[in-house]
């Protein structure tokens, strides 16, 4: 359920073309729906814009193909952190399912997405950040934005990310995805005027614990204007550059 879908059944009801007790079986899920095992938030693009997406991680196979077997009703559904076990089994049941390995995402598209022409461009440090750039990508294209990758430009060879620097800027809002130091947001920072979501990665030796190093860097950053989300969170920094991009539209 979302804004132009709620009012079109308020606008039916109104003009008569939708009988009222209709029109309170089409509200009745709102604002969830109770399947047991999870509730459903079918209001939540109402209230911000975006739909609830579905977190693999911790759910079995069954639950996941479940939740998107209700979800598949009400538009596009994505799921993030899914591992090919439960990709699997969902694609056995939906086989129209579309599974990124390196993202570790579903995605099923019922309406066609609509893209306006601002882009978020996402740079990583390295090639073993590319699952949380993915991610990223993925779940920046389901909710309405297009986004590109660039890879493997990070601070050891930085001749690499100057090569690409004329592209970099033609973007609208910027995720910069480093693991080891994360020191690649700062560099960036110093350099272009857009908006900075850094997501620290997982990536790294040991005194880099598992991407705290990374995080701590971002968030001590001398350049100004970067926002840091969470560990590996390459969902969250999509979300929040797609709302920064809507913004930009408006």
């Amino acid at each position: 359920m979302n804004d132009s879908i709620l009012k079109k059944i308020l606008l039916n009801v109104q003009d008569g073309t939708l009988p009222i007790d209709q029109g309170l079986e089409k509200l009745r899920d709102l604002p969830f729906l109770d399947i047991g095992h999870t509730k459903i938030d079918l209001h939540r693009s109402l209230r911000n814009g975006f739909p609830e997406v579905i977190y693999g991680s911790g759910k079995t196979p069954e639950q996941v193909a479940d939740i998107f077997a209700h979800m598949q009703a009400h538009g596009n559904v994505l799921a993030t952190r899914v591992s090919d076990k439960t990709a699997a089994h969902v694609r056995s049941i939906f086989p129209e399912v579309e599974y990124n390995p390196t993202a570790r995402t579903l995605t099923w598209v019922k309406k066609a997405i609509s893209y306006g022409a601002s882009e978020i461009a996402i740079i990583t440090a390295g090639t073993s950040d590319l699952p949380v750039a993915e991610e990223a990508k993925v779940t920046c294209e389901m909710l309405g934005s297009r986004a590109t990758i660039t890879s493997d430009v990070g601070v050891a060879g930085i001749h690499r990310l100057f090569d690409r620097m004329e592209d970099i800027r033609k973007a609208s809002v910027l995720i910069v995805i480093a693991g080891m130091e994360g020191a690649l947001a700062s560099v960036i920072g110093g350099l272009v005027e857009q908006p900075i979501i850094a997501v620290p990665t997982s990536v790294g030796y040991g005194a880099s614990f598992s991407g705290l190093s990374a995080l701590l860097g971002m968030l001590t950053s001398c350049a100004s204007g970067v926002t840091v989300v969470n560990i590996d969170n390459g969902f969250g920094a999509a979300c929040a550059a797609c709302k920064i991009v809507r913004l930009i539209r408006e």
